[in-house]
């Protein structure tokens, strides 16, 4: 079993590793405050716990099974290929790079579940972190897949922000994380990609190119059976969007058996929402509210963005009938209000023209 005679931020690190546990679970694991764990993560063999922290290490080694005690002394022999010295001093090192590339994973699953809940800033910075530190070219294989998974990650931020249009927006994002996935050869993160920048010229008013893109997606191999449902539901939204809403509703209903068959319960939800717009569209209120009723009740997701988008579905088919008219404004002043709170401006833009036409139509 592996024993550490004394030790630094760089045995931590591999016990935390090896444990298969993220930086604030570890600092429960020790009870240690996260602070602390992110010091010895930065500085490595540079920094060492005190006498009583040594001792809870110690013990927390002893504890772990021997699958972690394996793991525990691989990471540590892999570190060790680079003199000590040479690791505190050179962050590009092989060895340091190894270990610069766990906290960058880490911090990409962080990012990603910070932006499913609309934490914008937090996001950006955990992003940012890593895009300064690195340039592509000076990356290996591995390092290139990292920043490439960042800066798509980064499209999704601002596309998530409302940011479509300009050289700072989820476009140009895009087309360098595709740029890079092509480098790799990775057609799957590829179409993804593709996929992307689909939804980023539907949400620019590009529909007809949208649907276009999205139809061809949702026959291409290359991405999953899921992502390809997807596709398809989106051809239903984009042409719905340009008034072909029977077409529209055919489509969506397709999508919404497949996600049935893939038990997929999120977008099977999200797809009745859409299911209910294309109807209020073709002025079937009937089949329109008992839609958005089935997406209301089933709903799976606390994320603001899609309780703005439920809502905000909600009240655009209550603001069709006049006899439901303060009902669908109250609830849009609802949307609104949580849109603004999580920065949500693609979705402010969206209820201030669903208001803008009912004014008109009155």
């Amino acid at each position: 079993m592996a024993a550490v005679q004394r030790w630094t931020g760089l045995e931590a690190r591999a016990l935390r590793l090896a444990l298969r546990m993220s930086v604030r679970s570890f600092a429960c694991h020790l009870g240690i405050g996260i602070r602390t764990i992110s010091k010895w993560e930065k500085l490595l063999a540079a920094t060492e716990p005190r006498q009583d922290t040594q001792a809870i290490l110690d013990t927390a080694l002893a504890r772990a099974d021997a699958a972690t005690h394996l793991r525990f002394e691989a990471f540590l022999s892999e570190a060790d290929r680079v003199p000590s010295a040479v690791r505190v001093r050179r962050g590009a090192s092989r060895g340091s790079l190894a270990w610069e590339y766990e906290s960058w994973t880490d911090d990409l699953d962080r990012a990603a579940v910070a932006l499913s809940r609309q934490d914008f800033g937090f996001v950006d910075s955990l992003i940012r972190r890593w895009l300064g530190r690195f340039k592509p070219t000076a990356l290996d294989e591995r390092g290139l897949y990292l920043f490439a998974r960042s800066t798509a990650l980064l499209g999704d931020l601002r596309r998530d922000q409302g940011a479509v249009l300009g050289p700072l927006s989820a476009q140009p994002a895009y087309a360098s994380a595709r740029s890079l996935f092509g480098q790799l050869d990775i057609p799957r993160r590829v179409a993804q990609i593709d996929l992307s920048l689909a939804v980023v010229a539907e949400m620019s008013g590009r529909l007809e190119s949208a649907a276009r893109r999205y139809e061809s997606l949702a026959v291409d191999d290359r991405l999953s059976h899921r992502d390809r449902a997807r596709a398809r539901l989106w051809v239903g939204t984009a042409l719905s969007k340009v008034g072909n809403h029977s077409y529209a509703s055919r489509v969506m209903l397709a999508a919404t058996r497949e996600f049935e068959e893939l038990a997929e319960p999120e977008d099977w939800s999200v797809a009745h929402q859409k299911l209910a717009l294309a109807h209020r569209g073709a002025g079937d209120l009937t089949n329109a509210l008992h839609f958005i009723g089935v997406a209301r009740r089933t709903a799976t997701t606390d994320s603001p963005m899609q309780r703005v988008r439920l809502e905000t579905a909600y009240g655009h088919i209550l603001l069709s009938d006049p006899a439901t008219r303060d009902d669908g404004l109250a609830i849009l002043d609802k949307a609104a209000g949580l849109a603004g709170q999580f920065g949500l401006s693609h979705q402010l833009a969206s209820i201030e023209g669903i208001r803008a036409m009912r004014e008109k139509v009155v």
